[in-house]
């Protein structure tokens, strides 16, 4: 389950669900308006008290909002009998609101439990059939992890530039030795041609050989990064199996580890790595 792919419309079902799972609790109808020593002690019943009305209503609108949330949290939808388990939690927390509207309309004098449950169907409900039609509701509930900041340079435990002054294995020269003078601990560099001459043949050769291999180091280089899709995007196994893995949610971060041609292995939170074939539109971290 990938908790960061949930909506604020996910979020709607969350809250209620737990309101409407307190007012199970709450009574059901008012007490009758009485004074006198003749009037008689009625405790008003609680959902818990009618096992049908805690069936239709309140489990029900529960048991639809777990399934809602669970299914879109999955990488891949499940499916039962043909129909997604999205779906029939949808039809769950209508069946709910259904029932607490008639409900409420037949009970006279209706309680705290009995209103509230009413109104966390509804928002249940809506919640639930409107989360991936507006655009306000699609958005992620939770924010994305920003990457990594990297430490500059001298910051402690930061990496520091190979071949910098002091770096274990450089080459020190003594204090006063010039970089031709090998006598003195330089460098020898190589002796400087006079205009139009032409170098020697096997310099010429080692220059070609060095240079095509020059060219070629920088296009085995990849450095990993974190990066982010427009959309949501499948993410496939490593030895080319057409079956995906995992699916990329849009408003989280993940690392690339390597690069095969155009497409990243990238890696998710939970560890798992697989080839992102569509590469197109991904914000780099």
């Amino acid at each position: 389950m990938n908790i960061r792919s949930l909506t604020r419309g996910d979020g709607v079902v969350i809250g209620a669900a737990v309101v409407l799972f307190i007012a199970s609790f709450l009574n059901l109808t008012s007490a009758p308006s009485c004074s006198g020593q003749f009037c008689p002690n009625v405790a008003a019943p609680n959902a818990w008290d009618s096992l049908s009305l805690l069936m239709s209503m309140f489990l029900a609108g529960i048991i639809g909002a777990v399934l809602v949330v669970v299914s879109r949290s999955l990488p891949q939808p499940k499916k039962v009998a043909g129909l997604d388990v999205t779906q029939f939690g949808v039809a769950f927390t209508v069946f709910a609101a259904w029932t607490a509207f008639w409900t409420i309309i037949d009970v006279r004098g209706s309680g705290a439990g009995m209103i509230l449950g009413l109104i966390a169907t509804l928002a249940l409900a809506a919640g639930a059939v409107a989360s991936p039609l507006v655009g306000a509701l699609k958005a992620p509930l939770m924010g994305a992890p920003s990457p990594a900041t990297p430490q500059p340079y001298g910051y402690p435990g930061a990496a520091q530039p190979a071949g910098g002054y002091g770096y274990p294995g450089a080459a020190q020269q003594p204090y006063g030795a010039q970089p031709g003078d090998p006598s003195l601990g330089g460098q020898p560099q190589a002796q400087a041609q006079p205009f139009g001459a032409q170098a020697p043949a096997a310099d010429l050769n080692k220059d070609s050989q060095a240079q095509p291999a020059a060219a070629a180091a920088p296009a085995g280089d990849f450095a990993p990064f974190w990066f982010a899709v427009p959309v949501a995007r499948p993410l496939y196994a490593e030895d080319g199996s057409p079956t995906p893995i995992a699916e990329l949610a849009p408003g989280t971060w993940y690392l690339a580890v390597d690069q095969r041609g155009p497409a990243l292995i990238a890696q998710t939170q939970d560890g798992r790595r697989g080839v992102l074939q569509d590469t197109t539109g991904i914000q780099r971290g």
